[in-house]
């Protein structure tokens, strides 16, 4: 092998120049460049945080006194907590529960005045605990509030804090956790592990679809055959789709065998709302492949969406303590919605009732996906 000598360094430098005359003109991959840190330094900076805000909570208040109400104003005025729903009822509260519409729900007995006089009072708090990090923060903050809870005479009473010094007594807050009752971390990690390998598939088998014929000069061909635009897309996603049926078996048998979480609910319900979301992020996918003009600008673009989907989607954070405005962003991505559908599956028992709406906005974002799809394909050569 010859010496590197100054013919070598020069011909790399040639090339080194002319990639970068290259990049430098590409406008679109350098803005995707500049515009991903800004995007990860707002998404971990701003939206992620361990702090529970936005709770959405639940009161039975069976006692429907000054002081009754007087503890569930203190819990709000803490700010971590949305007004709560007046409900009645143990399965009006599972169900909003099931149904991720609260996080906790707060029982005040009947008799908590007569438990008060004899100091003894005690109101019982249930908690979703699929997410158990959530849960046990959220259980903590109204148990501080209960603890330094004042009986006093309401017209006594001054504004308090969680760690304010207990006065005229204070609440036992009771705590039962429900779809998870020892808090395992798995049961809410694993509750997504198919959505976010169905995903990472999806996205990487499509991307290169579209710019891949480009690039090899197939792409014209395949255009100048009897097929329309949407046959040509429906029959690249179809192969597809039965491999993610079978990672999405795997997922599930894998996390039964080996951690014992198995769907609370109806596997059949799991496979019929994992149908539109794979169309779904498969079509993601080819609409990259529309956008990019390079397989390196699919790939990147690809890696640009899976992360803020991944965040903004709830499937490592819970989306209901996101801040305003951000939270609502995570409902144009297909995975916010399955996300929901199997965490209610999985973890709740959650019945085909329960995901029809996730499912319903699945097929349209799909449909959605597939009239961009079509007009960014040209239907006819020239």
């Amino acid at each position: 092998m010859r010496a590197a000598g100054p013919r070598f360094w020069s011909n790399v430098l040639a090339v080194a120049y002319r990639e970068t005359a290259v990049l430098r003109h590409d406008r679109a991959f350098l803005s995707l460049i500049s515009m991903q840190p800004l995007m990860m330094l707002l998404l971990f900076g701003f939206v992620l945080s361990n702090e529970p805000a936005n709770v959405p909570w639940a009161v039975w208040d069976q006692n429907q006194t000054a002081v009754s109400r007087r503890l569930v104003r203190d819990i709000q005025a803490t700010g971590y907590f949305l007004a709560p729903r007046a409900i009645e009822g143990y399965d009006t509260g599972r169900t909003l529960m099931r149904e991720g519409k609260i996080l906790a729900l707060l029982v005040i007995p009947k008799r908590l005045r007569r438990d008060i006089e004899r100091g003894r009072p005690q109101v019982q708090l249930l908690v979703d605990g699929s997410d158990p990090l959530s849960a046990a923060r959220v259980a903590s903050y109204i148990g501080q509030v209960g603890a330094t809870f004042t009986t006093a005479d309401p017209a006594e009473v001054r504004p308090r804090t969680p760690t304010a010094a207990a006065a005229g007594g204070g609440i036992d807050v009771r705590q039962r956790f429900w779809f998870n009752p020892t808090l395992r971390d798995n049961v809410f990690f694993l509750g997504a592990l198919a959505a976010m390998l169905l995903t990472n598939f999806c996205l990487s088998a499509t991307s290169l679809g579209l710019v891949g014929e480009r690039e090899s000069g197939t792409y014209e061909h395949m255009l100048s055959l009897p097929t329309t635009a949407l046959e040509i897309v429906l029959g690249k996603l179809l192969p597809h789709v039965g491999v993610g049926f079978v990672l999405l078996v795997y997922a599930t048998v894998a996390s039964g065998l080996i951690f014992g979480i198995w769907p609370a609910g109806s596997f059949l319900t799991l496979l019929f709302v994992t149908l539109p979301f794979v169309l779904a992020s498969l079509s993601i996918g080819v609409f990259v492949s529309t956008l990019a003009r390079t397989s390196a600008q699919a790939v990147f673009i690809t890696v640009f969406f899976i992360m803020p989907s991944f965040v903004l989607s709830g499937v490592m954070f819970p989306y209901q303590l996101m801040p305003d405005g951000v939270r609502h962003v995570g409902y144009l991505f297909p995975l916010r919605w399955y996300q929901i559908a199997a965490r209610r599956i999985v973890a709740r028992g959650a019945g085909l009732d329960d995901v029809l709406l996730p499912a319903a906005a699945l097929f349209v974002i799909f449909a959605a996906l597939l009239v961009g799809i079509r007009r960014r394909m040209k239907p006819r050569l020239g």
